[in-house]
């Protein structure tokens, strides 16, 4: 058995790695366009803003550990084309290559916005590593900065620039952060912190162009100019499936891959994980691309199993979320009030003001917690937090809440940890419950 994987993120590592797992006798060749396999893009931001203090802590092997288990890693080789019917992948500086099952891992890219001069110098595309490495070092000249759209990594990015010292403006069409993603009265504190920080924030606006001779100088805008020596591309993650498209493999309404509960694709012989793909969504079945490394190392270990002669099934997903923002965490699951009207559900709010600790013990922190439920089935459909500390575990906890039909009848008389260094007398997420239900 021959598996090849393209792509070395965390979907393309998990599936080298779990198809060793169930056959250890299967050939598993991954190819990646990158120096590197399986580091974390999502830990650049905190190394840029001086919280890690190292790009080596952000990779999760060395090369020698992928030669020890069996993987046989192609650094920096391009794969051309895909052709199903020969079950070959044409590669650059290789010629064709034979597999009996392949599984496209090819993740990301930004969703660019098609603006004059984004061909100059100065203007950052988060993802890879070894270029953060460089533009690390660019940093350190760099005053003034622009953050265009206020996706994930943008929002990292703000608070990374300013730790480093350097003057931002962030510049998005929407009318708050994430406004497709986050409702406005759980961004807020992130907004206000970042305006106490200096920040100079530009909501309802666009960039026009990218001015300068070969390396950035200013940026035109809806409101005028602003100097700037760096641009951080912000836009959203669109998936990386032309190789896919291109040889007659079946695409989703996302761009992505469409793919069955077991990873696999139009063709048999071919599976797809990651970024690249698109997974349903458990309470809309809307079809979603682009979620969390977490997401893509399960799907990456499914696809991996299953492609080695395996069975494993992919659940449709709640999207369990969390991230920090200036000095907030915020997190939720599913969507929130903006996104589940956009999509047309029914549903009822909880919201709650909590604390994370008991009121007198030192560090104790705020927290918001809002839910949304059914109001014919009463469960969970979705939720969102912000707060100074445990929105990850919440986030979790609610996540399996809503996958298990759980009710917020139950929410709402939920046990829960009182210990005054971990945990407050009141839990913000029964709290909320109990609006929510004194709403039905």
């Amino acid at each position: 058995m021959k598996i090849v994987v393209i792509g070395g993120g965390a979907a393309g590592l998990g599936v080298a790695g779990a198809a060793k797992g169930q056959d250890p006798s299967a050939q598993t060749v991954v190819y990646t366009e990158y120096e590197d396999v399986a580091y974390s893009p999502c830990g650049i931001p905190f190394v840029h803003g001086k919280e890690i203090e190292s790009f080596e802590k952000l990779f999760l092997a060395t090369k020698e550990q992928y030669v020890a288990q069996g993987i046989d890693v192609h650094y920096e080789t391009s794969v051309e084309s895909i052709d199903p019917r020969s079950r070959t992948i044409k590669v650059s500086g290789e010629g064709e290559v034979s597999y009996d099952k392949l599984v496209l891992a090819t993740g990301w890219n930004y969703d660019t916005p098609d603006i004059p001069g984004a061909e100059l110098g100065g203007i950052y595309h988060v993802k890879n590593i070894r270029a953060a490495m460089e533009w690390d070092r660019y940093l350190d000249t760099v005053k003034s900065a622009v953050v265009v759209e206020s996706g994930p990594i943008a929002m990292e990015m703000v608070s990374a620039l300013r730790h480093r010292g350097i003057d931002v403006t962030l510049i998005d069409p929407g009318p708050w952060p994430m406004a497709d993603v986050i409702d406005p009265d759980i961004v807020e504190p992130v907004r206000k912190d970042w305006e106490e920080s200096g920040v100079t924030l530009k909501f309802g606006e666009r960039v026009t162009a990218f001015r300068g001779t070969d390396t950035l100088t200013h940026v035109s805008t809806t409101f005028g100019d602003v100097p700037a020596q760096l641009a951080v591309i912000g836009s959203h993650k669109v998936a990386n499936s032309g190789l896919a498209g291109s040889a007659g493999i079946k695409l989703g309404s996302t761009g992505g891959i469409a793919v069955d509960p077991r990873m696999r694709t139009s063709d048999p012989n071919v599976y797809a994980a990651g970024d690249c793909a698109e997974i349903p969504h458990g309470v809309s079945n809307v079809p979603l691309q682009g979620l969390s490394g977490s997401h893509a190392y399960a799907q990456g270990k499914t696809a991996g199993i299953n492609a080695a002669g395996g069975s494993r099934v992919h659940n449709p997903v709640y999207v369990p979320w969390g991230m920090l923002a200036g000095q907030w965490m915020i997190g939720g699951v599913s969507f929130g009030e903006t996104l589940a009207t956009a999509l047309g559900l029914p549903f009822v709010t909880g919201v709650a003001d909590g604390i994370t600790r008991a009121r007198y013990y030192p560090g104790v922190k705020p927290i918001k917690v809002k839910l949304l439920a059914d109001p014919e089935t009463r469960r969970l459909i979705g939720a969102q937090m912000v707060g100074g500390e445990g929105i990850k575990e919440r986030a979790d906890f609610l996540g399996i809440v809503a996958r298990t039909g759980i009710t917020v009848d139950t929410l709402a008389t939920m046990e829960n940890v009182y210990s005054p260094a971990i945990g407050a007398l009141n839990e913000p997420i029964a709290m909320a419950a109990q609006a929510l239900v004194a709403k039905l």
